[in-house]
């Protein structure tokens, strides 16, 4: 071999142990980085590595199917406030210093909070009153930095509510309406836009139903003794919630309430039937979440957030709590019953 040669070989060879590690390097620095950002799931429901959330459960699974696995080629950091509107943008701000490529979340207030804290990292959320809101410019044409889907599921979803509600119990007139606007300085404009579009929603859906509403909102995160009482004040036979992470994150004290003083109460997340609430209607939030996986899957591939259209829901569900009528008093319609997605017992 003469010394060329020989030259050529003992390059070849000090080169080698070098180009699997840079390839694995390499490999190890493009690992997509994913948060998702809950609003009230317990911190003991997104224990590593396998989150009991039905809800992070419902994530994995749209993300498995487009073949990304969790701990294989991507990494994702679970997050929630726990139903604590204070922590919206302290978590956001963690998120975003880690840093992550994309921060999913269940709820508009924390895409608001995590667009507040950062003008870069793509946000795909599923929640209500986006354009409301001025996280998005339209749900044809987001622009920025979020997309997502919406749960506000068009006109009508409220009437529908307040219709189920009325066919399980006819003889309501008066209806409690409780809300909470409850979040940081910062945030509460967003939020508040977003509820003068439902209010006059609720509204003209009652006067066409014969209904007269009563809105009673939560205050303060102590507040629910106060609102309980402006809510027997007001007289009414029955009660309906509006949207949000913090009702959500209270929901027993809620639906305790509801029991003791025999309101039928319809609520907008099927958490709150299986909870003991009376009845449900509203889209299928599992079905959003796992549809998100979608969205981050085209900006890992990248897509510009901006111009990913947001999606309606397609699934909706009416779960009704038999066993709660009973308790009430009502006896729900059979034909209400055989439309039910599901009827506990």
């Amino acid at each position: 071999m003469n010394r060329r040669c020989l030259c050529i070989v003992v390059a070849a060879l000090y080169l080698l142990p070098a180009a699997p590690l840079a390839v694995e390097a390499q490999q190890i620095k493009k690992t997509p980085r994913i948060a998702f950002f809950f609003g009230n799931i317990p911190e003991t429901e997104l224990a590593r590595p396998n989150p009991t959330s039905r809800y992070a459960q419902a994530f994995l699974e749209g993300m498995r199917q487009l073949g990304w696995i969790a701990g294989q080629n991507i990494t994702i950091e679970w997050r929630t406030a726990a139903g604590h509107p204070e922590r919206y943008p302290a978590v956001a701000q963690e998120l975003v210093k880690l840093p992550v490529d994309v921060v999913v979340t269940s709820f508009t207030e924390g895409a608001i909070a995590t667009r507040q804290a950062t003008s870069r990292i793509p946000i795909v959320v599923a929640g209500g009153g986006l354009v409301e809101t001025g996280l998005v410019l339209s749900l044809a044409h987001p622009g920025g930095t979020v997309t997502g889907l919406s749960n506000g599921a068009g006109p009508g979803i409220i009437g529908k509510r307040l219709q189920l509600l009325k066919e399980a119990y006819p003889q309501v007139s008066r209806v409690a309406v409780l809300f909470s606007n409850l979040l940081p300085v910062p945030m509460e404009e967003a939020a508040r836009a977003a509820q003068m579009e439902w209010k006059m929603e609720w509204k003209e859906d009652a006067r066409t139903l014969g209904l007269t509403l009563a809105p009673v909102e939560v205050t303060a995160p102590d507040g629910f003794e106060t609102a309980f009482a402006s809510i027997q004040r007001a007289r009414v036979r029955a009660m309906v919630l509006s949207a949000g992470p913090f009702l959500l994150g209270n929901r027993r004290k809620i639906i305790e309430f509801a029991a003791k003083k025999h309101l039928p109460a319809m609520y907008w997340d099927r958490i709150f039937a299986e909870s003991g609430g009376l009845m449900s209607y509203g889209p299928d939030y599992a079905d959003l979440i796992r549809r998100a996986a979608i969205y981050v899957d085209k900006i890992l591939k990248g897509a510009n957030p901006g111009t990913l259209p947001i999606e309606q829901p397609t699934k909706f569900e009416l779960v009704i709590n038999l066993k709660t009528a009973k308790a009430l008093g009502l006896t729900i319609p059979p034909s209400l019953l055989a439309r039910a997605d599901q009827v506990i017992q």
